[in-house]
């Protein structure tokens, strides 16, 4: 079953982000979304909350969410009352679902179906942007752009950048190995992950205008039973097994992806970053 981000069932036209597609080519992501998972960092929950935490969204902030996916990290920041949310995603269904968003209290909401790389937001529009496991998935000069828009987006007094990603461990990994851990996510998760290390990401930022002011790092667990139920809850995630044994093409997918995490996990980790743009020079 489908669910909101409250964990209410979602109506028959409710679109599912790569709904229509076989389990054996979709997008790794978008097929754990479909089994019923929410949390979808490869950090976990805990990451991401201290992500939010550490960024400080307060009743004055504009926050800009960049490929917002389900909504999950969006329903946390809103807890927090930002003045504006604005979600961004270039997933027609994804900002369907964004669009339904709701607050208890007096944000303004809205989401903007556009590429993390060029949202067709304002300059200085926002205080906070953030984004999670996406910039991970882009080649290097997407990678940039992104960042760029970011600086693009962000306020100078007042602005915060964060990340959430997967990292490659340690940062003098043998590139051959980490070629080796890039093409086995790829071929796996159907997507094209360019995981770089912790130095790599902290340099990617400083070289786009940002100041590293917070980091924070935890194993990449994503698919451990044990950070399954610490994400979704000890129901929904034997939900998620239960749909995975009733769909041979996708219990298939899942343990390979399992797999590659596991036999590659002292070289995997997650991380986030939180960064603020650097004063011009005098």
């Amino acid at each position: 079953m489908v669910t909101t981000d409250h964990g209410q069932p979602l109506s028959n036209d409710t679109p599912v982000p790569g709904d229509g597609l076989d389990a054996s080519r979709m997008p790794g992501h978008w097929l754990l979304a479909r089994l019923g998972k929410r949390v979808l960092r490869p950090g976990g929950l805990e990451l991401t909350r201290w992500m939010l935490e550490t960024l400080d969204i307060g009743p004055d902030d504009r926050v800009v969410e960049l490929a917002a996916g389900l909504g999950a990290t969006a329903r946390l920041a809103l807890a927090r009352h930002p003045a504006a949310y604005t979600a961004v995603d270039r997933d027609p269904a994804a900002v369907t679902r964004l669009g339904r968003l709701t607050s208890a209290g007096s944000t303004e909401i809205r989401a903007v179906r556009a590429d993390a790389t060029d949202t067709g937001l304002p300059p200085g529009s926002a205080t906070v942007v953030y984004g999670e496991a996406m910039l991970t998935m882009q080649p290097e000069p997407a990678k940039r752009r992104v960042v760029r828009e970011a600086r693009r987006l962000l306020t100078n007094a007042s602005g915060r950048y964060g990340i959430h990603e997967l990292c490659l461990l340690p940062d003098d990994i043998d590139r051959t190995l980490a070629d080796q851990i890039t093409a086995e996510l790829r071929d796996s998760i159907r997507v094209g992950a360019r995981p770089l290390t912790a130095s790599g990401w902290r340099d990617l930022l400083a070289a786009e205008g940002f100041t590293i002011t917070a980091k924070r790092m935890t194993p990449m667990a994503l698919l451990e039973p044990r950070r399954t139920v610490a994400d979704e809850g000890l129901i929904r995630a034997l939900g998620i097994a239960g749909h995975a044994l009733w769909d041979p093409s996708a219990r298939r997918r899942l343990l390979r992806m399992r797999s590659v995490f596991r036999r590659h996990q002292h070289h995997l980790g997650a991380i986030s970053l939180i960064a603020v743009p650097t004063p011009p020079a005098h």
